[in-house]
């Protein structure tokens, strides 16, 4: 095994922290943080809105803030600008949790720089099924928006006028990179051809971006009959005129650059393709993995995983067909009749989570004062959107939110759902997010993420939440959900295989298929390389921690008190928290003062 990415090591090491000589700034290194932080999340225009509140996270109000390009160049900027201050902080001055901060700060502000080389390739994402700028614009708005006040409106409307100058230097970037041979995969296109169709069925009064202005209006003290009717008024013409041209602009470049899109799907097609997706790996994984061990890792994990599945599938009588067709039978098909069981659905799956916040009691120190709950995905992206997980904003205006699409794929409706839930929101993202967030002891760059997250931590800990249930007996008496939960995690690792055969081993959209994982996940992969090899690589550090943690301390290891170090730490590199951890344990065996 490869050691841990180099430069997340080495920014732990004294030599480096206190290798500049100009004298430290006055504010200290705490203050400093914040500085750059604040100038991250800066509106350079100086609107109200940028996320300094109104429960917007800091990425939502960046959405609206400035350009695109701008945004890129001046976080490239700043990031520079960051390392080349950290070294004022040596570290021998710093405390635990400041050092922490300065590792992971300068392990991110390193992958800004290394990301901002493979721009061409992250324009491919631009337009794209999932968490395109068509799709991602909207959700903002009708999905993440706050509305408790009459200034919201206006912060919406405001937030409308810039929705169509963002989609064209969107139009404008995609058009320069597919001139460079940056064309996305044919089947992706079609995927946002059809969306954006979608979105144009719309008559102007009763688009979404409308109807959700004048649905969340009526819950707004303070705003009258007549400035609801103005917004309303306003939203319609900006729609009109603005947002739809717009949307035929991109739905025309689409059906342009369809002729000249193939079916290859890896990044390994593209001009420094391997190079750019070796940065993704590292980004995602936060480690020095290459594809070919991260292959190779899966592999091993999918045979132990269908070896453990094949038991129990044995014991349940499934013993004709292949591996798959059996675990389909076992663990998938609707369990709710009803002509529409979408309710019944997010109903047990609240019940599911319900059930892991009492069972949470004997395995956790603390959990997040926020509730959540469970939503369907929005219409527009749910025929193509995986579950995913809400932070609740630091105003408290709405809750955590685990959104789960229901187009009517079995995957979210059978023996999965449990294992899903677990992930999702308890004790997975949810007492995770939501308690790194509400934590006054980290510094708000790491509580609220401003850098980015850190996939490896944060789908690594949802992972093992997964496995944590199944450690903890929670399946006892429900032999197929513990298959259902066998089965989600053997999808992470066939994730892992799928990932890096697209990307690298010319592997085609349907041997991905064929592999064992759905088309929608495929796209997935195809759109955002390397993020779903984060899963079964963060969740394998986690357990290697944990268990050299119980082997050191013997009898006076506690699982509550090695989820609480990992989780109050906050979503940092791997080799990060494998230091805290370590540190931690010596801490333990320490003889009391």
């Amino acid at each position: 095994m490869k050691p841990y990415l180099t430069l997340a090591l080495l920014c732990l090491l004294p030599s480096l922290l206190s290798a500049a000589q100009r004298p430290a700034a006055p504010e200290g290194f705490d203050g400093w943080v914040n500085r750059l932080s604040a100038d991250w999340i800066r509106d350079p225009a100086g609107a109200a809105d940028a996320a300094a509140g109104n429960g917007d996270d800091e990425e939502a109000g960046a959405l609206w803030s400035e350009g695109l390009q701008a945004r890129r160049d001046r976080r490239l900027r700043l990031a520079q600008e960051g390392l080349a201050g950290l070294p004022q902080w040596p570290e021998a001055a710093l405390t635990p949790s400041q050092r922490i901060s300065a590792a992971m700060l300068r392990w991110q502000l390193e992958r800004v720089g290394e990301g901002a080389a493979f721009a061409d390739h992250q324009n491919l994402s631009l337009f794209e099924q999932r968490r395109g700028l068509h799709v991602a614009l909207v959700e903002s708005l009708t999905e993440r928006a706050s509305w408790r006040r009459p200034s919201d409106v206006t912060r919406y409307l405001a937030r409308l006028e810039r929705f169509a100058p963002r989609l064209e230097e969107g139009l404008e970037l995609a058009r320069g990179s597919t001139g460079r041979g940056f064309v996305p995969p044919q089947f992706i296109l079609e995927r946002v051809q059809t969306q954006l169709r979608m979105f144009l069925d719309h008559a102007p009064a009763s688009n979404p971006l409308v109807a959700t202005l004048s649905e969340r209006m009526k819950g707004i003290e303070g705003l009258s009959v007549e400035e609801q009717a103005a917004a309303l008024a306003k939203a319609r013409a900006v729609v009109a005129d603005e947002i739809r041209p717009s949307y035929q602009r991109v739905l025309a470049w689409v059906e342009e650059v369809l002729p000249r899109a193939a079916q290859d799907a890896g990044w390994n097609r593209l001009p420094r393709g391997e190079e750019a997706y070796a940065a993704a790996l590292r980004g995602f994984t936060t480690t020095d993995l290459g594809a070919a061990e991260i292959h190779a890792i899966g592999l091993r994990e999918v045979a132990r995983l269908e070896a453990e599945a094949e038991v129990i599938l044995r014991q349940l009588g499934h013993t004709e067909g292949t591996f798959n067709e059996r675990m389909a039978r076992a663990t998938q098909g609707p369990l709710v009749e009803a002509v529409d069981p979408r309710a019944a659905l997010i109903a047990r799956y609240t019940e599911y989570i319900r059930d892991a916040e009492r069972r949470s009691d004997a395995l956790f120190k603390r959990r997040p004062k926020a509730p959540v709950e469970v939503r369907r995905v929005p219409p527009l992206t749910e025929r193509v959107a995986s579950a995913y997980y809400s932070v609740p904003p630091p105003d408290g205006s709405r809750p955590g939110i685990f959104w789960v699409p229901l187009p009517g794929n079995a995957f979210f409706y059978g023996a999965r759902m449990r294992s899903l839930a677990y992930h999702e929101a308890v004790p997975g993202h949810h007492f995770q997010l939501a308690l790194q967030q509400e934590q006054r002891d980290l510094p708000r760059f790491r509580a609220r993420r401003t850098f980015g997250g850190i996939s490896a931590h944060s789908e690594g800990w949802g992972l093992y939440a997964e496995r944590l249930a199944v450690e903890q007996g929670w399946y006892e008496g429900d032999p197929a959900g513990k298959l259902g939960a066998i089965g989600s995690e053997l999808f992470r690792a066939r994730r892992l295989v799928v990932d890096t055969g697209l990307h690298t081993l010319g592997w085609s959209r349907e041997r991905a298929i064929a592999y064992g994982i759905s088309a929608s996940e495929v796209e997935r992969y195809i759109t955002n390389p390397g993020q779903a090899c984060s899963y079964m690589i963060g969740m394998l550090r986690i357990l290697e921690m944990r268990e050299r943690a119980r082997a050191a301390l013997g009898p006076r290891f506690s699982l509550p008190d090695f989820h609480d170090i990992v989780l109050t730490t906050g979503s940092v590199p791997l080799a990060v928290l494998e230091r805290v951890v370590a540190d931690w344990t010596a801490a333990q065996l320490r003889p009391a003062p």
